[in-house]
Formats: C-alpha cells, structure tokens, sequence
C-alpha cells in the first residue's frame, strides 16, 4: 500500500480524529471487555474517561488493542506480558526512528 494510495490516507484519518467506545474496541479487535479492561488496568493503554462506561479509545489504541489481542491469542501471553510486549515494542519503534534520523544526517 503506497503513501498516496487513499486507503492509507483514510487509515491516517482515523487515527487522528476517531475515538472508540469500549463496546466498538471489542467489537473491532475481537477482544473481550474484561481483556481490554485487564489491559488498561496494566497500562497497556490509557483510554479518556474515569468510568469504564465513558471510556473513549483513540486510534493508537486501537492499533495497540489489536497488537494485544494477537500476542494473547497468537503466543497466549497473559496481561502484564501484553503490556511488557507493548512497552518494549514501543521502545524498539523509538530506536528505529533515531536511528533513521542519525542514518539521514549521514547522507546530507
């Protein structure tokens, strides 16, 4: 899928301007509520809103909703690992990026 291709515009679109309610994650994702609650509760995730009823999910977690869903169902990892594997993931993307800022210093 090409930068320019709208599909991937509106995928950008989305993430930016939609947020999801608890019922809609599930329904997305295929998770259990008491899975995506679970996930917060470790801090996988940090929807808007005090009460789980309220709660609004943004597109980033969305995308980390559905990355939690696959490492429980795929490699059967509990909620604390969800979050480890989230935050670790989180950490390797930030690397990856600096080291794409330092390789770009090199070719200017």
């Amino acid at each position: 899928m090409s930068p320019n291709d709208p599909a991937c515009l509106q995928g950008e679109i989305v993430e930016e301007k939609v947020e999801f309610t608890l019922v809609e994650l599930c329904r997305i994702t295929g998770a259990s509520r008491d899975d995506l609650v679970r996930w917060v509760e470790e801090g996988a995730f940090e929807p808007k809103g005090a009460r789980i009823e309220g709660w609004r999910f943004s597109g980033t977690c969305l995308r980390r909703a559905v990355t939690a869903q696959r490492l429980t169902n795929d490699l059967e990892i509990n909620a604390p690992g969800v979050a480890l594997a989230l935050e670790l993931l989180d950490q390797i993307g930030a690397l990856r990026n600096r080291l794409r800022r330092y390789g770009d210093r090199g070719n200017t």
